[in-house]
């Protein structure tokens, strides 16, 4: 190569990134704007002891020491804990077993997917309503079916789990979507060929279908367990946190340390810890996946 096109080459390839920064600078602006820098202020406000109104003195990591021996969060965090293990996995599951369904039958294939996918477009606030009615003591449908008369959001054993019910039933259609999306995708000169060989049901979807949708479900899982960590609405809406604490979540203590305390700086410790958690555990179950397939391969 010459000297000159030794040269040219960085600014040619300057040249050439140009048009990428260009299109990626609206996200990257927006993304420094309202996730970035306000990210840095509440981590500045966590170091504080400040009210919603006003910032006071300096505390430095005082709110973090007390975070740790706060029983209150992780009694907050252990419920936020158990709803994501009453969701995640059986959104995933129920999604798939819905996305199986609408590709088998073609025929109705169009108003399968609709119904599974229409409670997903509801607001909260009528996925809420719709629960608290179907659960009521005397009225409530699901009581009416089992013929008891619980009262199923006043119950401590059974509030969360049924919040957690409402929440599969409200959130499962977007699971649904992303599975049959990779369904779709899987060409179907693998099933025919397979079927030459003799496979049927079950064997194909342990050959074909799984091994094809396994970056789906990873991706799915990963997606599911930040939503169902981040939950809030359901639980603040259908049992402000009741009864006895049982729903309160980390959200929600968060939501009532600022603004029912008016405590911001621990509150913002109580977030920074919490985004802390949340994301050393989207990191743990990626690798976990990761591993898991990689010892199945």
């Amino acid at each position: 190569m010459r000297r000159d096109d030794m040269t040219l080459g960085p600014t040619t390839a300057r040249r050439d990134s140009l048009p990428a920064w260009l299109l990626l600078a609206p996200f990257l602006l927006a993304f420094g704007l309202f996730f970035f820098l306000p990210a840095l202020q509440t981590f500045w406000l966590s170091l504080t002891e400040s009210s919603l109104t006003r910032t006071s003195a300096f505390v430095g990591l005082d709110n973090y020491h007390t975070l740790l021996n706060d029983p209150s969060f992780w009694d907050s965090v252990g419920n936020t804990f158990y709803f994501a293990l009453l969701t995640v996995i059986p959104l995933c599951a129920i999604g798939l077993l819905m996305a199986l369904l609408v590709d088998r039958f073609t025929r109705v294939q169009g108003w399968l997917q609709g119904a599974f996918f229409l409670p997903f477009v509801l607001p909260i606030s009528v996925m809420t309503l719709i629960a608290d009615w179907m659960l009521q003591p005397s009225s409530g449908v699901v009581n009416h079916i089992l013929g008891g008369q619980r009262a199923w959001l006043a119950d401590p054993y059974w509030a969360l789990p049924a919040v957690a019910i409402g929440t599969i039933w409200w959130t499962v259609g977007f699971n649904m979507l992303l599975f049959l999306a990779g369904l779709r995708n899987i060409p179907a000169e693998l099933y025919e060929a397979a079927a030459l060989d003799g496979a049927r049901g079950l064997t194909l979807f342990r050959t074909i279908t799984w091994p094809a949708l396994r970056p789906v479900a990873t991706t799915a899982l990963i997606l599911q367990l930040i939503a169902s960590l981040k939950v809030f609405g359901q639980t603040y809406i259908l049992t402000s946190g009741g009864p006895f604490n049982t729903t309160r979540v980390a959200l929600h203590y968060m939501y009532e340390t600022a603004f029912t305390q008016s405590d911001a700086g621990y509150a913002a410790a109580v977030a920074m810890a919490f985004v802390a958690i949340v994301i050393l555990l989207s990191l743990l179950q990626a690798w976990l996946v990761k591993f898991l397939a990689g010892r199945d391969a």
